[in-house]
């Protein structure tokens, strides 16, 4: 557990002296990128950063920072090949309709960036071109 701030002691000076206590215990030794340079900044704020840093390295799906208007459509297109590896149809039918839910739900919020034009999509006919998909490939 961490240590409380004691009363009448400055946050500035009560965090310097935990720091200086780190560094005393050796806790700030051989951290992952040491002696390396910082990456140039941005003019972002340090998180902002981080987050770009790891969608350019690919540890983070770069649709997240989408406007659900561009996202959900991309989604939607990658739909047969996502269903392509899914094996029951129970599952794709899951897909789908957790799709459909959040396509619905952007609809009804205050549209952010260019308007949704995507419509939820019918399960029944997306169930059978999966199920076409996987009779084609045996």
């Amino acid at each position: 557990m961490t240590e409380r701030k004691p009363p009448g002691v400055s946050y500035g000076s009560w965090v310097d002296r935990q720091i200086a206590a780190a560094e005393a215990r050796g806790d700030f030794e051989d951290l992952p990128g040491a002696g390396k340079p910082l990456p140039p900044p941005t003019g972002r704020d340090a998180a902002t950063d981080r987050m770009l840093r790891s969608a350019r390295e690919g540890d983070i799906d770069r649709s997240a920072f989408l406007p659900p208007s561009l996202a959900l459509p991309r989604e939607i297109q990658d739909l047969p090949g996502k269903l392509a590896k899914v094996r029951s149809e129970r599952k794709v039918r899951e897909i789908v309709e957790d799709l459909n839910d959040r396509i619905r739900k952007a609809h009804a919020l205050p549209q952010d960036g260019p308007v949704l034009r995507a419509r939820p999509l019918d399960v029944e006919e997306t169930v059978a071109n999966w199920r076409a998909g996987r009779e084609n490939a045996s």
